[in-house]
């Protein structure tokens, strides 16, 4: 198999962690959408990353699409989310934010990094930091309260996996502003505990 696009890219990095801890061989080929936007559309359409080919020549693209696609096939014991019931709704819940603090984080940072001179537009940027901020507090707090412990139930879930791209991802690209040192120190112990991990290690960007 084969996972299309960059680990900067926190979608692409919660898939990349994920193959990773089911165990699940695959090779990375690094491609920006910004540079390499029409090999991109080789693999899917709609130009978007990831995109992950399976050995049949499938092509699955939207990290919570690829990421159900495993959980299926790994089962009850080993899927990174609860299948069915309320830990379900509890783990969907939680994820939402993880997700919508790396959406929110990657709309700020293009807004303020990526836009021509004089073209950025500074409300935008800042609703878009608040948002992710909010969503980084709520996540802090879940760890704050959970310890050292894992944000739902007592092993690693998708929900621990995707709080920890979404801090480190904040960190990379807006860390004077939304993700300055001691912003959110529950997640910071969890990010440091995870990326001692080699499924988390070996996503790390390296720039």
């Amino acid at each position: 198999m084969k996972l299309i696009g960059r680990y900067m890219s926190p979608f692409v990095r919660r898939v990349g962690v994920s193959l990773h801890l089911l165990d699940i061989p695959f090779t990375n080929e690094p491609l920006s959408v910004l540079t390499d936007s029409l090999k991109i559309r080789e693999y899917s359409p709609l130009g978007r990353v990831p995109a992950l080919v399976l050995d049949d020549g499938r092509v699955l693209i939207d990290s919570n699409a690829i990421l159900d696609h495993f959980d299926q096939q790994a089962g009850a014991e080993r899927a990174l989310l609860p299948l069915s019931g309320a830990e379900r709704s509890e783990a969907m819940n939680l994820l939402a934010f993880a997700v919508g603090a790396c959406e929110k984080t990657v709309a700020a940072y293009y807004e303020r990094d990526r836009r021509p001179e004089g073209l950025v537009w500074d409300d935008w940027y800042r609703h878009c930091e608040d948002q992710a901020r909010g969503a980084l507090a709520l996540l802090d707090a879940r760890q704050a309260e959970r310890a050292e412990r894992p944000l739902l139930g007592e092993r690693m879930s998708q929900v621990d996996i995707s709080a920890v791209v979404a801090y480190d991802f904040a960190r990379l690209t807006l860390p004077d502003t939304l993700a300055p040192d001691g912003a959110f120190p529950h997640l910071a112990s969890a990010s440091q505990r995870a990326n001692s991990l080699p499924a988390f290690a070996q996503t790390q960007w390296k720039g």
